[in-house]
């Protein structure tokens, strides 16, 4: 495991998107969850809580779609555990660690209506 992870906060995502930057959000979210919101644009997986492999595999194809992003997101709930987990397969996957970040407090500390998706 990482002894150290990246954070970005939900202000500099934010301005990511604002300034189109390539960037994967990868949302761990359970099914409900996402469907009830989500950043706009995120990759759907549903591996929370990622303890399973069943779960991590559901990751996959964001390993695949890495390569083509200047950044990786990891959006889980709160930003704890779940995005920990995600962020330890993806660097164990291949993703470089450089590329690799977990949003702050995760969609429940997202206060950007504007960029949420969802019923």
């Amino acid at each position: 495991m990482a002894a150290d992870y990246q954070y970005v906060s939900a202000e500099e995502l934010k301005g990511w998107l604002e300034a189109e930057r390539t960037v994967l959000l990868v949302d761990i979210q359970e099914k409900q969850d996402f469907a009830a919101h989500h950043i706009k644009g995120s990759l759907e997986t549903n591996a929370y809580p990622v303890k399973s492999d069943a779960e991590r595999q559901t990751i996959d194809p964001a390993v695949n779609r890495a390569k083509d992003y200047e950044a990786v997101v990891v959006v889980c709930p709160r930003g704890k555990g779940g995005a920990k987990r995600t962020y330890d397969y993806l660097k164990e996957q291949g993703v470089p660690e450089a590329k690799l970040t977990i949003l702050t407090g995760g969609m429940e500390q997202w206060p950007y209506k504007e960029w949420v998706a969802g019923k």
